[in-house]
């Protein structure tokens, strides 16, 4: 008997949420961090999608937590008052007013997606680094130049993160640290995520980033490298394969591995549902991390 294309696109569903259950079985209970930023926080349509996504990683039984940026957001608001914004080794220079302006800024992202997670049904609570002492930071410097309020994460006390994560909350964090001078400091949020990852053991770490991940040739969508052994990745930083703004996202991918985080992830957060895709089948959409082929789950054949 023939099948209906209704039939047909039933069974494609069925057959997807089999190829999921593996993966739902292998994280239950496992935390995963995922930074936001970039064109997805943008595009309204894309981030009802990432929070979807995040919501119903909860739902089925792993312990997401958020990391976000807001760069964008920011330069935004410093183009209102009239300030001017100015980059050095890629960091904003941030003075006091600059300080104060982003942590508004950040505080207004981190209640928003607060809202958007609340009204799938889901609990969610928003924090700062600051907000316990989650993130404690050095000043950092650019190329040896004081740039301002800008921070180092030098420790992360998660013990605020472990207590939501307990009382079935997802935690929100905006990359606001603490220095010792007890004032405020901006973080980038790539290293904010890897060091929550870290200090939590997270199973993964995703970045969602403009780009669809590692590709072997950058200009050739169809050369993307869906696993990338830690051995690999030095190869290709040593050939100059990996350079320019990829290049510090992969040290922290690196150190991220090096220091328990089972799984790291490069994904396009302009592409809807990304996050399901990658962690719920078995090619993924974008680039896994891990330390060599022995850490593939024990499902996993090949990619």
């Amino acid at each position: 008997m023939e099948k209906s294309a209704d039939m047909e696109q039933i069974l494609m569903k069925a057959e997807t949420l089999i190829e999921a259950l593996p993966y739902i079985r292998e994280f239950n209970n496992k935390k995963v961090v995922v930074k936001y930023g970039g064109s997805a926080m943008i595009d309204k349509q894309l981030e009802e999608s990432v929070i979807k996504d995040v919501a119903l990683l909860k739902l089925v039984g792993m312990k997401p937590i958020i990391v976000h940026g807001g760069g964008k957001e920011i330069s935004k608001w410093l183009n209102v008052v009239g300030k001017e914004t100015k980059f050095i080794e890629g960091l904003r220079v941030t003075d006091a007013e600059t300080m104060e302006i982003a942590e508004m800024v950040l505080n207004k992202v981190n209640k928003g997606l607060v809202q958007r997670i609340e009204k799938l049904g889901v609990k969610a609570v928003g924090i700062s680094g600051k907000d316990g002492a989650t993130l404690k930071v050095d000043k950092k410097l650019a190329n040896g130049e004081d740039i301002g309020y800008v921070g180092d994460v030098k420790s992360v006390n998660s013990e605020l993160i472990d207590s939501l994560l307990e009382n079935d909350f997802i935690p929100v964090i905006a990359p606001i640290g603490l220095g010792d001078d007890y004032e405020s400091y901006n973080i980038n949020a790539d290293d904010a995520a890897c060091a929550v990852a870290k200090a939590i053991e997270a199973e993964k770490l995703a970045f969602l980033t403009d780009v669809d991940g590692v590709c072997k040739d950058p200009s050739d969508k169809s050369t993307l490298i869906s696993v990338l052994t830690l051995a690999h990745a030095d190869e290709m930083i040593e050939s100059g394969e990996i350079s320019g703004g990829m290049l510090p996202k992969i040290r922290n991918c690196i150190d991220a591995v090096n220091n328990g985080v089972n799984r790291v992830h490069i994904l396009d957060g302009r592409k809807e549902h990304c996050l399901l895709l990658e962690f719920f089948t078995q090619k993924g959409i974008g680039t896994a991390i891990i330390d060599d082929e022995r850490k593939l789950y024990k499902h996993e054949i090949q990619y």
